[in-house]
């Protein structure tokens, strides 16, 4: 098949062949203005020419001139042509030219003359001459290869003679500029596109009256700024001909001051002497080097009233002698209040103040540094009227006990917060409730061959963009109120968070700073390979408390 494809193209093309090498020439001098933008492709793209399935692209060898060169990628099913209009007068001579380089490359005017050359393995100039019509004021070149001959280059393409009517319409205005992300030395703009009678060639950004980016895109990066920095961009369109748009909206962006926020950072996996056959804190604690753990869970124990499981007294227990111990060996404790079950204050607590009264109690019996509410089920976290409840009491508990830390704690999706959980972090603004971390919890997604790392990631980046978005803070800023709180081995859902999982997320916990880092929980992080979802080992295979010990390696 290949045997007759190519006598076919050899027929078909023989009977041009001896007039198309009549103009294969040497090198010459150039006359006349060249009318074609952007000829000799040295802006690094192929702006100006229009290149079918994309196949056309600006390479940098091999070139003929300057540092730049057109590489047409042609394929089996599409030849790779590159067409550009220009305007010209009727009845008027043209000569066009290219310097090319591969099997069977073409050069000519859509609907008039052209001319090829069936190999060229060095850079080879073809020229081709016409005249116009009566009435004709633009005419369409084109350069492209051949179905399966493998990519063509081009380089120094020049369409000589007097031009046509000037284009002197400019695009229209860029509109909506706005920052979409900022470091300490870079800003990224966004904007709506322009409009042209002819086309859109690119845009540029402009910092005052100085010109700090190009792009062919309705986005671009300033790069090179200093931190703690106040900039004010716009941005206008340009069109083939030259035609400049009136400037866009200004916007300012100051950038980040290059250090990572100062923040609350802990690294805390849950410990719940509720079942599970719950380890001995300070053994795990001397054997991880883990310092933080988050006791689960607090309930109510009837009205406004706040008990460990609903059941176990605040003071004199079990509960309290583990935080003493804790503590005595060096560590703390953050109570986890809430959870997916169970009889929460939250609900039970009559209004914000009521519920404040409820944290406090807890607070007041061991003196903490922070608190966690674990917001889930229909009857916290799908409830509008308890989501208030309970940012109107953090926001109290903030004010009444002056350096304590607030963590809320909530399901997502793969992409990010929910609904549910974008109202909640929408209210946490709304009503000053000053919030230090927003852990999610990304596991349970519903599918057992969930990539746990990914989708761990993928999760986190969603909180941040929603983050900076509701609040108007940087990435760094955004990154330092997030919370990560997975699930060790097998999940509700069957999906599997491995050892190595949880040590590439806490890698990436650290490399991009968040607050905290968690896990359910301390008391299933033993091994028990194939055993499925336990309450006291993992499912998996893995080192009694490897979670924890990796956990325990989170700085921020």
């Amino acid at each position: 098949m290949r045997t007759r494809t190519r006598t076919r193209l050899a027929y078909g093309l023989g009977a041009t062949l001896l007039s198309a090498a009549a103009v294969l020439s040497a090198p010459g001098s150039a006359f006349g203005a060249n009318l074609l933008t952007n000829g000799g492709f040295e802006a690094g793209t192929p702006a100006g020419w229009s290149c079918g399935g994309g196949l056309g692209t600006v390479v940098s060898s091999p070139v003929h001139g300057g540092g730049k060169a057109l590489a047409g990628a042609a394929s089996a099913s599409d030849n790779a042509k590159c067409t550009q209009t220009v305007a010209v007068q009727p009845n008027t001579a043209y000569t066009l030219s290219a310097w090319v380089r591969g099997s069977y490359v073409y050069l000519g005017v859509t609907g008039g003359a052209s001319t090829w050359t069936p190999s060229a393995t060095a850079y080879t100039k073809l020229t081709v001459s016409f005249t116009t019509g009566a009435s004709q004021t633009s005419a369409e070149v084109y350069l492209n290869g051949w179905y399966g001959q493998g990519t063509y280059y081009a380089d120094d393409v020049t369409l000589e003679g007097p031009g046509g009517a000037a284009d002197t319409v400019a695009p229209t205005t860029p509109g909506s500029l706005t920052s979409t992300g900022k470091t300490s030395s870079s800003v990224s703009l966004a904007w709506t596109a322009s409009t042209d009678n002819v086309g859109v060639a690119g845009y540029d950004v402009y910092q005052g009256a100085d010109k700090v980016a190009t792009s062919t895109t309705t986005g671009a990066t300033v790069a090179g700024l200093n931190p703690g920095t106040a900039y004010t961009f716009s941005v206008r369109a340009r069109d083939l001909a030259g035609n400049t748009s009136a400037a866009s909206n200004a916007v300012s962006v100051t950038t980040g001051s290059g250090t990572t926020p100062a923040g609350f950072k802990q690294a805390a996996p849950y410990l719940y002497l509720g079942w599970g056959n719950p380890p001995s804190a300070t053994t795990v604690m001397n054997a991880t080097g883990a310092k933080w753990f988050t006791m689960a869970f607090i309930l109510s124990s009837g009205g406004c009233n706040a008990a460990w499981d609903g059941q176990r007294p605040l003071t004199g227990g079990a509960d309290q002698s583990t935080i003493n111990a804790v503590r005595a060996a060096g560590g703390d404790v953050v109570p986890s209040i809430g959870g997916w079950s169970g009889n929460k204050l939250g609900p039970n607590c009559a209004s914000a103040a009521a519920l404040a009264g409820a944290y406090q109690q807890v607070i007041n019996a061991y003196g903490l540094k922070a608190i966690d509410v674990d917001i889930e089920n229909t009857d916290e976290f799908e409830n509008a009227v308890v989501q208030d409840r309970i940012l109107g009491a953090l926001k109290i508990v903030k004010q009444n006990n002056p350096g304590i830390k607030t963590i809320l704690t909530f399901g997502t999706a793969t992409s990010g917060p929910t609904s549910w959980g974008n109202r909640l972090i929408d209210q946490a603004k709304v009503l000053g409730a000053d919030i230090d971390v927003f852990t999610i919890m990304p596991f349970d997604f519903g599918n057992a061959s969930t990539d746990m790392y990914a989708s761990t990631v993928s999760a986190t980046e969603g909180l941040k963009t929603k983050l900076k978005s509701t609040f108007g803070w940087d990435d760094s800023t955004a990154y330092a109120h997030i919370g990560i709180s997975g699930m060790n081995g097998v999940s509700d859902t069957q999906e599997i968070t491995t050892v190595q999982n949880w040590t590439g997320i806490r890698n990436w916990a650290n490399s991009h700073h968040i607050a905290r880092l968690a896990f359910w929980s301390v008391n299933r992080d033993r091994g028990c390979a194939g055993g499925g979802l336990q309450e006291s080992c993992s499912g998996i295979a893995q080192n009694d408390w490897q979670f924890t010990s990796i956990t325990a390696g989170f700085t921020g």
